[in-house]
C-alpha cells in the first residue's frame, strides 16, 4: 500500500475517500491516533481503520503503521487536490521592471511586486499579493490572496503563506522624547523565514529594529499570532493560534506554544520546552519543560495547585467551622479556670 501500513481484513474494499470517525462510511478510511478514540473505532462504520500496530482487532479491517495521524493526512493527499493554477502573469499584475521572477511561475491578479525583487522557481502568488522592494524569496513560494511581504525580507524554499499573513511590518517601537511625546524608532532589521515555514491567515512577523527577525526552518505559525520584533523562533517550533511573542524573545527548537501563550520581552525559551494554552511566561525557560498558568510554571504543579483551587470554597469552610471549634474550646477553657 501506498502509506506503507499492514492491512488486517478485507484487501478487496474499494476506497473513495478519507473522513473523520464518526462520519466514515463504507467506502472511506478513517484513523485513530488517540486511546480516547478506541470505542469509536469499534462503532464506525469505515472500510478501514489506520491505527497503530499495538490496536487490538476491531470488526472493520485495519491499516496498521506507527504514526497514524501522519498516515491519515497522507491519504488525505491521495483525495484532496487545492487548485491547480496556470503559469503566467495575469494582465493587472504590476512588476518592477528590475523584479526577478523564476520559472514556472503562477503571478494572480493585482500583484504587485517592487523593485528588486528576487522570486525563486515556481512561485504561486494569488490576487492582491504584495511583495515590497528588495525581497528575496527561494523556490516554490506559496502565496494566498492578500499575504504581504515588507521590504528586505528574506524567505527560504517552500514557504507558504496564508491570506493576510503580514511578513516585516514595522515593530512596535516607540521612545518619549522630550514634549512627552512618543517618537517612532525606525525598524531597518527584515524577516527571515527560513525554509518549510507556513505562516497562517492574519499572523504578522514584525520586521526588527536593529538585526532581524528569525523564524528557523521547518517552524510554523499559527493564525493570528504576534511575531514581535527582533525575536527568534528555532526550527521545527510550532506557534498556535493567538501566542504573542514581545520582541527579542528566544524560542529554542522543536517548542510547542499553544493557543493564546504569551512570552515576555527578552525572555528565552529552550529547546522542546511546552506552554500550554494561556500561559503566560516572564523568565527563561530550561529546555525540555512543560509550563502552565499565568505567571507560569511547572505544569505538574500547576495541575495540582488547580486541583487545590477547585477545592477552596470547601477547605474555607472546614478552616471557618475548625477556627469556630477552636474558639469554643479557648472559651470554655476559660470559663473552667475562671
Amino acid at each position: 500500500m501506498r502509506l506503507g501500513a499492514e492491512l488486517r481484513g478485507d484487501a478487496d474494499v474499494e476506497v473513495t475517500g478519507v473522513k473523520g470517525i464518526e462520519v466514515a462510511g463504507p467506502t472511506e478510511i478513517t484513523f485513530v491516533a488517540n486511546p480516547r478514540y478506541s470505542g469509536l473505532a469499534r462503532k464506525t462504520q469505515a472500510a478501514a481503520v489506520l491505527v497503530e500496530p499495538e490496536f487490538p482487532e476491531i470488526a472493520v479491517a485495519t491499516l496498521r503503521i506507527k504514526n497514524p495521524y501522519l498516515a491519515f493526512s497522507r491519504a488525505l493527499g491521495m483525495f484532496y487536490q487545492p487548485p491547480a493554477y496556470a503559469l503566467g502573469i495575469h494582465p493587472t499584475a504590476v512588476i518592477d521592471p528590475t523584479a526577478e521572477i523564476g520559472e514556472g511561475a503562477h503571478i494572480g491578479a493585482y500583484v504587485v511586486i517592487g523593485p528588486g525583487v528576487r522570486v525563486g522557481p515556481h512561485a504561486t502568488l494569488l490576487p492582491h499579493v504584495v511583495l515590497y522592494p528588495g525581497v528575496q524569496a527561494g523556490s516554490h513560494l506559496y502565496a494566498h490572496a492578500h499575504a504581504v511581504v515588507r521590504e528586505n525580507c528574506i524567505l527560504g524554499d517552500h514557504v507558504t503563506l496564508e491570506n493576510g499573513a503580514i511578513i516585516g511590518a514595522d515593530g512596535f517601537g516607540f521612545a518619549k522624547n522630550e514634549a512627552g511625546h512618543w517618537e517612532k524608532i525606525p525598524q531597518s532589521g527584515p524577516v527571515r523565514l527560513g525554509s518549510r515555514v507556513d505562516v497562517q491567515a492574519n499572523a504578522c512577523i514584525d520586521r526588527a529594529t536593529v538585526g532581524a527577525t528569525e523564524i528557523g526552518d521547518g517552524s510554523k505559525v499559527d493564525n493570528l499570532v504576534q511575531v514581535g520584533h527582533g525575536s527568534k523562533v528555532g526550527e521545527n517550533t510550532l506557534v498556535c493560534a493567538q501566542a504573542g511573542l514581545a520582541g527579542s524573545s528566544v524560542i529554542g527548537s522543536n517548542a510547542i506554544l499553544a493557543g493564546q501563550a504569551g512570552v515576555a520581552g527578552h525572555c528565552t525559551l529552550g529547546d522542546g520546552v511546552i506552554l500550554t494554552a494561556q500561559t503566560g511566561v516572564s523568565h527563561d525557560i530550561p529546555a525540555g519543560k512543560m509550563i502552565s498558568g499565568s505567571p507560569g510554571f511547572d505544569n505538574r504543579k500547576w495541575l495540582r495547585a488547580v486541583t487545590i483551587f477547585q477545592r477552596l470554597p470547601e477547605l474555607l469552610k472546614r478552616l471557618d467551622r475548625l477556627e469556630k471549634r477552636v474558639a469554643a474550646s479557648e472559651e470554655d477553657e476559660k470559663a473552667g479556670k475562671e
